[in-house]
């Protein structure tokens, strides 16, 4: 296959994040303060920092990055296979009340060489609760 005619994906995101502020001018050509108010980042009204939706969404990037390249070098079959390992993995939970440390998903993933604030003082969300394990159950099938 020529190297010119190979349908190469881009490895780098898209910016979704950027938001374009058109505000109506007012007599002298810049915004009229009185009529509209002042624009903060927390209103929407104008956009934050053009970083800002790249670091909100860095995991999913690397991804993105990372099934592209994945494509580029292996062809197809490797981000799929990749995919529907993580699905797999995703899918696994232990019985309530029973922390996981996901090690399988953090090394398919590559965040088993990273240290995270999580790795140190633990995610809230994976405290094991010490109430009864059958009534936790009935809430996780939806019985109770």
């Amino acid at each position: 296959m020529d190297h010119n005619t190979r349908n190469w994906t881009s490895l780098r995101p898209d910016v979704e994040g950027s938001q374009i502020l058109d505000l109506p001018n007012g007599k002298y050509g810049v915004p009229d303060m009185m009529m509209h108010g002042f624009q903060n980042v927390r209103s929407g009204n104008t956009p934050a920092h053009p970083l800002q939706h790249s670091e909100k969404h860095w995991h999913e990037n690397k991804k993105m990055m990372d099934f592209a390249m994945l494509r580029n070098l292996q062809g197809l079959h490797a981000p799929l296979k990749l995919q529907m390992e993580l699905n797999i993995t995703q899918k696994m939970r232990r019985l309530p009340g029973l922390g996981s440390s996901h090690v399988l998903e953090e090394s398919l993933t590559g965040r088993d060489m990273m240290l995270d604030f999580e790795d140190i003082f633990n995610d809230p969300d994976e405290v094991p609760l010490s109430s009864q394990p059958h009534i936790q159950m009935e809430k996780r099938l939806n019985i109770l």
